[in-house]
């Protein structure tokens, strides 16, 4: 029984016994059981007033306890205790797609549309093209790291490993100042540095496979970002990595593969001016209380392996446009709209060798989603490509175009359900230059990320 209500029943009691009327005769024994009804609700309140003071005690120890985890501790990181000097724990977290699906061309012109897309479908069937271990967390008061393992299946059949990412960043730099060292994506333009749990398609957009290779532009290298003081957001972003590798197709890349006609050399870093150096500058508005946009430019400057003293220049500009009301649930309805170009000039071979040139390839994307009911997405992605010279017989240099509707629904946030379409027109086709194909994409996420370029 409560406090109050005991309270009540005690003062109901004795407005009773005031009100009492009748013969004097009964009065003695009014009194007498009146005062044995007293006592046994001052006892009830008694024990009342213990218990709640009691659950009082507990609540004041929870908070205590609360305030000195360092996981409360507002300015402290979650996974470590500067009192203790221990990490307290990390995020992992496994995200994994199949995809089915069929094209009218066979499946060796089917991998050349996908230009070697290494996380896009690329055989008639069911495909395992990603399943992604993610660990992360903060390391400790000066260092967040992450981690990313990618499991596939090629054309093949053969299961691929490979570490995607390995890095740490830096906490809490003064002046808006960021370091990042370790295995990364390049922070070249928006689509790049998304891992594939992020896309908004199927597969990736075809000129950046053609230019930064089917498993995204990435490698070993240091970067230094910069907040600047400007009224808007405003962040110039500066790296240099290794210029070698199978992820660095338009630069080192492998020894034997051939770029434009042009057979790629063993080609060794000997000094800083080997290596790759990228830059980018991003800025971002609020445009209305709905509406925002983030606009950005890159560049990446690195030798190139058709020649000892070769190189290659990457420019690229991206837009990013979202618009989605103040009232909305679990982020819907949303429009975004999301453009990329760019432009790769290349120089083959050495000057004064035979058949020396500069290879200019460029090409273009845009891609508009519409989250139009909560859990659903209808989105058009149009892509361009195309290289100079005579590149009609190279499906990694000829003139390309892309349209691919897609439809997903969302039955939780841990899961998604996408159906697409691509028709391609592509002028190393041999028969008929169009292609039709359609791709049913399950993907499915356990546990929890760290926290992704967006």
């Amino acid at each position: 029984m409560s406090i109050k209500a005991n309270i009540l029943i005690a003062g109901s009691l004795i407005v009773s016994g005031l009100m009492l009327g009748g013969p004097a005769v009964h009065a003695s024994e009014d009194v007498d059981s009146l005062k044995v009804e007293l006592d046994r609700l001052r006892q009830q309140m008694q024990q009342a007033q213990q218990a709640y003071e009691g659950q009082i005690g507990k609540l004041e120890s929870r908070i205590k306890s609360l305030e000195s985890d360092p996981k409360h501790k507002k300015g402290q990181a979650s996974a470590y205790s500067l009192e203790s000097g221990e990490q307290s724990g990390f995020e992992i977290g496994l995200s994994g797609e199949i995809i089915a699906g069929g094209s009218s061309v066979e499946d060796a012109e089917l991998l050349n549309l996908q230009a070697g897309g290494g996380h896009d479908p690329v055989r008639n069937g069911f495909n395992v093209p990603n399943v992604e271990l993610h660990v992360g967390g903060t390391v400790d008061p000066y260092l967040d790291a992450q981690a990313t393992l990618v499991f596939a299946i090629d054309q093949e059949g053969e299961t691929v490993v490979e570490l995607e990412e390995a890095f740490a960043t830096t906490r809490n730099l003064p002046n808006g100042l960021q370091a990042k060292a370790g295995q990364y994506f390049t922070e070249f333009g928006r689509h790049n540095t998304q891992h594939v749990h992020s896309w908004q398609f199927v597969d990736q957009p075809v000129i950046l496979s053609r230019l930064f290779g089917g498993d995204g532009l990435r490698s070993q290298g240091a970067r230094a970002a910069w907040l600047t003081p400007m009224p808007w957001y405003s962040e110039v972003i500066f790296g240099a990595q290794n210029a070698r590798g199978e992820t660095v197709p338009s630069f080192l890349g492998e020894a034997g593969e051939d770029v434009g006609g042009f057979t790629l050399l063993d080609r060794e870093s000997r000094n800083l001016s080997d290596l790759l150096y990228s830059t980018r500058w991003l800025n971002g508005f609020d445009l209305t209380e709905e509406t925002s946009a983030n606009f950005g430019l890159s560049a990446l400057h690195g030798p190139n392996a058709t020649g000892s003293d070769t190189d290659t220049q990457i420019y690229g500009a991206d837009l990013y446009v979202k618009w989605q009301p103040v009232k909305n649930q679990r982020g819907f309805p949303f429009v975004s709209w999301q453009t990329e170009a760019l432009l790769r000039d290349y120089e083959a071979g050495d000057q004064g060798t035979d058949g020396a040139t500069n290879l200019e390839d460029w090409g273009i994307y845009t891609q508009t989603v519409w989250g139009f009911r909560t859990d659903w997405t209808a989105g058009l992605r149009l892509s361009f490509s195309e290289g100079d010279g005579l590149s009609g017989a190279d499906p990694f240099r000829d003139r390309r175009y892309r349209a691919s509707p897609a439809l997903t629904w969302f039955p939780t946030e841990f899961s998604k359900l996408r159906l697409q379409y691509n028709a391609d027109s592509a002028e190393f086709l041999a028969e008929d230059d169009t292609a039709h194909t359609v791709w049913l994409q399950l993907e499915y996420n356990l546990g929890s990320h760290f926290a992704h370029t967006f």
